[in-house]
């Protein structure tokens, strides 16, 4: 299945993270190995392929194709397949051509880009594949590798997953360490309600009923249920449910895996974030391969 992706990333968007990235690797000196090994005229033909036995959900072919770009503009670059697709093991996702050294030392870092990235949307569309026959939305977090982010929440994108706020400046999420500084559930809310621009919504993290009951009676427009069991999940649904009506939706968040994710989903939640989308997923195996 294709999943349609709104949000593509532009080469303006991660152009000086892949050129820090190139001379990470090239150390301003080259690809010594290959400089010693292939004549400058040789040209090649090569492929990246996918090897995950189980298949995978693609995401940054265009990343992949600007960091070979970047190291030589005499490379062309084809893609074969488009982030969101299914991706079955041995599928060619790219063609590449152009001077034999330049490939060479641009196929480490496309393929670090690419396995990273189709891990995240190949983990997101397992989660993505349970949620959705409950309509809940699978979420990421800012659970991020620094500087990643833009390319980590794309990739939960691809997946079938829904982004969570991006940073710190762009949603309200009253979380543990707010409350206890602001002196409490209410007085946090009173304080951010006394300021907030009117299109921003609150949400709040609650660790026990004591808190959900300020937080239901102050009628925030998102509830976080952190770290609770089913149980308490279940319990807490209820409450918000009936005294809220359809005007507040719950998220949970804390200890969310495969193995429980149906539970979960199953207790009426509307969202579920899942921080090892972005910060633990396996990266997908590819290959890339000379003709």
């Amino acid at each position: 299945m294709s999943i349609a992706i709104f949000n593509k990333i532009n080469k303006n968007e991660v152009i000086e993270l892949i050129r820090a990235a190139i001379d990470e690797d090239l150390g301003g000196y080259g690809d010594i190995t290959s400089s010693l090994t292939i004549p400058q005229d040789y040209e090649s033909s090569s492929y990246i392929i996918c090897k995950e036995k189980n298949g995978a959900i693609l995401s940054g072919i265009d990343v992949a194709g600007f960091v070979f770009e970047e190291v030589n503009p005499l490379i062309k670059y084809e893609k074969i397949k488009e982030d969101g697709q299914r991706l079955e093991c041995f599928d060619i996702v790219c063609r590449i051509k152009g001077p034999t050294r330049a490939i060479l030392s641009a196929e480490r870092l496309s393929l670090n880009f690419l396995q990273h990235m189709t891990g995240i949307s190949t983990m997101t569309g397992r989660f993505a594949a349970i949620a959705e026959k409950y309509n809940v939305r699978i979420t990421d977090t800012r659970k991020t590798r620094p500087l990643l982010r833009r390319l980590e929440k794309y990739a939960v994108v691809c997946g079938g997953g829904f982004n969570h706020r991006f940073g710190l400046f762009d949603g309200i999420l009253i979380k543990d360490n707010h409350i206890a500084a602001a002196g409490g559930v209410k007085k946090a809310i009173d304080r951010i309600r006394e300021r907030m621009p009117h299109q921003l919504k609150i949400e709040i993290e609650i660790k026990d009923f004591n808190e959900l009951d300020e937080a239901v009676s102050c009628r925030v427009d998102i509830i976080m249920l952190d770290n609770m069991d089913i149980e308490d999940i279940k319990k807490a649904v209820k409450i918000i449910r009936d005294r809220l009506s359809g005007l507040c939706m719950i998220e949970v968040s804390g200890g969310v895996n495969l193995d429980n994710l149906e539970s979960i989903c199953a207790t009426g939640v509307d969202i579920i974030s899942v921080g090892a989308l972005t910060h633990s997923p396996p990266a997908a195996d590819f290959s890339l391969e000379f003709e």
